[in-house]
């Protein structure tokens, strides 16, 4: 007589323990998650650790260790013991953001980054953006930060609405 198992295999707890990190919102954003935004990099389970390896948008970002913290929070959660892994190399690039992260930033009313390797935009490019709400591309940048370093501030202007660009890295 064979004895069944509760104990789910190495692929679905893995899978599971993905799904409980990449859950997590974007404290700043919370639109987003941090797998929408490309910053969880992999979850792995190592001699039963889940290991969550995240990645910061940027150097000094003040958001780095309360995103940490949350995913590891998430893990534990879920049942796991977790531990997390800052991966700096290489540097996070908003080509990360994925398409439905893209759309869940415009759909938020902040213009999401176009792809670096098509554009020749830079962290500090006064290049039109195209507005979130009416897509126009007749819009002028008002403050190169806005609330947060990573997005600068733009308004449109066919439809005079204000609206926060995510810059390119």
């Amino acid at each position: 007589m064979s004895q069944t198992s509760t104990r789910q295999s190495p692929d679905l707890e893995q899978a599971r323990a993905w799904a409980a990190a990449a859950a997590v919102p974007d404290p700043e954003i919370p639109v987003v998650t941090v797998a929408d935004l490309g910053i969880l990099r992999a979850v792995e389970l190592v001699d039963g650790v889940a290991v969550a390896k995240v990645s910061p948008t940027y150097t000094g970002c003040p958001a780095v260790l309360a995103i940490e913290m949350a995913v590891e929070a998430a893990l534990r959660d879920a049942g796991f013991e977790a531990r997390i892994e800052r991966v700096i190399a290489p540097a996070w690039s908003t080509d990360w953001i994925s398409e439905e992260g893209r759309e869940k930033l415009r759909a938020y009313g902040i213009a999401p980054p176009e792809k670096t390797s098509h554009s020749k935009r830079g962290l500090f490019d006064v290049q039109p953006v195209a507005c979130p709400r009416c897509n126009s591309q007749n819009s002028e940048r008002l403050s190169e930060f806005g609330a947060t370093p990573c997005k600068a501030m733009y308004r449109c202007l066919d439809c005079r609405e204000p609206f926060e660009a995510f810059k390119c890295l």
